[in-house]
């Protein structure tokens, strides 16, 4: 399993916009996120726009082809590029800046109880 995180920045003015159009996502859109493989998958945001997002999938690479290659994912994204600053290439989806994971609890824990 992969856990992965990443980072965007939504623009201050449109904060409230974002929040509001993710209270309820398309049913089309979570199927497709559900089908791509993600699960457990959540977005934090802080007052300044700050966004981060996690996830687990057992392929992101594989995720993310399953997610362009949707047609609700396209749109979706397509709508969506415009609450964030500039991205290199445009899709949030496909283009947020991915976070190194440094520690896990879980991992460490584990390794400790085999350790004896």
């Amino acid at each position: 399993m992969q856990r992965i995180c990443f980072q965007l920045q939504v623009k201050p003015d449109r904060l409230a916009e974002y929040e509001q159009r993710h209270v309820s996502v398309w049913p089309s859109m979570l199927k497709a996120i559900e089908a791509s493989g993600r699960r457990n998958y959540s977005i934090f945001l802080r007052e300044d726009g700050l966004l981060i997002g996690y996830y687990e999938v057992d392929d992101d690479e594989a995720s993310k082809r399953a997610l362009a290659a949707n047609p609700e994912t396209a749109k979706w994204e397509a709508e969506a590029a415009g609450f964030f600053e500039a991205l290199p290439g445009g899709r949030p989806d496909q283009n947020a800046t991915t976070l190194r994971e440094v520690f896990n609890l879980q991992e460490q824990l584990s390794r400790l109880s085999q350790a004896g």
